[in-house]
């Protein structure tokens, strides 16, 4: 009989019913979002209330008290305040429409189903140029002049890269151009504009944000005077960076899988999307075959002059910023052999930093070079780094 009624006491504890609804609450919000701490706490604020409107039925449950230690823990790791507003247990008061991440709850609540979290896609492109497109693919390109890394019904970017060294086929971005198309009540058409020293924190009407006051679904932050900007799209999920490090902008966006991919067929030229075309490769699926050196060198002639920087240093130099031998790290000495300038080491480093922030998955965060036989090359530095000095003298032909 004891047993009985400690089953019924368990059994009437909510605390698993808080928790479901802790997880629906958080499940769709993005990290990257300027707003994800306000609305986290929020949720954290209504689980609180739920575990004490439980805290009767549910004394004793081990369950229940770890999720209230939790709680705590979480509320102060976030800052959040014990009064302030909490998330709504009804999805259609929750919907905001300028809000990309309610989107699929107000579907869910449509429709009866629970949808998927929305998956986030990761592009950015630095130095000379390298490109990481919203496939995870990592290439190095020439691209000179104006290019399109994304053009589809919601946004666009195009870049202008110019040569980095005369006589090379390497490029670097001097200006970024990004387009936030209108949608709905949320935003008008808004354009920002960034240039080589010119990096400013506002769109090119001299406003800072899109849609009316209480909206702000579009919005830009400054971070760093003339060195950093960020842009805030709540209406379409999406946030890109903008930064210029030496002469030269880099940029990283995320944004949702299904808005990246509402394209026509006659906006399938998209560097993000599709990479560069074959004939603006400089690598080679990320190496160029090692014969190639003793075709370019001649016996006797040295390094390019340009560069101040030996494999020895450069490689030196890279390890300072970057402690993992991945693709970022060698993109870095690459661009310190190609040029000389040592702020592509910055560059590289903060690309990695922006994938950081902005990748959804972190296991693939670090992209490591491939050996001929297609494993991952973690340790095949020797083979990676003579295939950049064969890249670099590809490069001057």
């Amino acid at each position: 009989m004891g047993e009985h009624c400690d089953c019924q006491l368990h059994t009437s504890c909510g605390i698993q019913k808080c928790t479901t609804d802790f997880v629906s609450f958080t499940s769709h919000l993005n990290a990257a979002l300027e707003d994800f701490d306000l609305e986290f706490c929020k949720a954290l604020r209504a689980y609180s209330a739920c575990t004490y409107r439980n805290s009767k039925v549910c004394r004793g449950n081990l369950v229940y008290h770890s999720a209230v230690l939790g709680i705590g823990d979480l509320m102060a790791q976030r800052n959040c305040t014990k009064d302030g507003p909490t998330s709504s247990t009804n999805p259609e008061v929750a919907h905001d429409p300028c809000n990309y991440s309610g989107h699929t709850e107000a579907r869910e609540h449509q429709g009866g189903e629970k949808t998927p979290a929305p998956t986030y896609l990761f592009c950015g492109l630095f130095g000379d140029p390298h490109l990481r497109t919203f496939k995870d693919h990592f290439q190095t390109c020439k691209v000179e002049g104006a290019w399109p890394l994304i053009d589809n019904n919601y946004l666009s970017v195009q870049v202008t890269n110019v040569p980095v060294v005369q006589g090379s086929s390497a490029t670097a971005t001097n200006k970024i151009t990004i387009i936030f198309k209108s949608y709905q009540d949320c935003t008008e058409q808004k354009v920002y504009q960034a240039v080589t020293d010119d990096l400013p924190a506002a769109f090119v009407d001299g406003t800072t944000s899109g849609g009316d006051g209480n909206t702000r679904s579009l919005h830009i932050v400054e971070k760093v005077s003339g060195k950093y900007i960020e842009m805030h799209a709540r209406h379409i999920g999406t946030t890109v960076y903008v930064r210029q490090l030496g002469h030269y902008l880099t940029l990283a966006i995320q944004m949702p899988q299904e808005l990246v991919m509402a394209y026509e067929e006659s906006q399938d030229l998209q560097l993000c999307v599709n990479g560069c075309p074959s004939s603006e490769r400089i690598d080679d699926s990320g190496h160029l075959p090692l014969p190639v050196i003793s075709k370019l060198l001649p016996r006797g002639s040295a390094a390019h002059p340009r560069s101040v920087y030996t494999l020895e240093t450069a490689t030196t130099k890279c390890h300072e910023k970057m402690l993992v031998k991945d693709i970022y790290f060698y993109s870095c000495v690459f661009d310190l052999l190609t040029t000389g300038d040592a702020n592509f080491t910055a560059a590289a480093h903060s690309a990695l930093q922006d994938v950081e922030a902005l990748h959804p998955r972190k296991e693939h965060w670090h992209i490591f070079p491939r050996s001929r036989g297609g494993a991952v090359g973690r340790d095949s530095k020797f083979f990676v780094c003579l295939g950049l000095v064969c890249l670099i003298l590809v490069v001057f032909l």
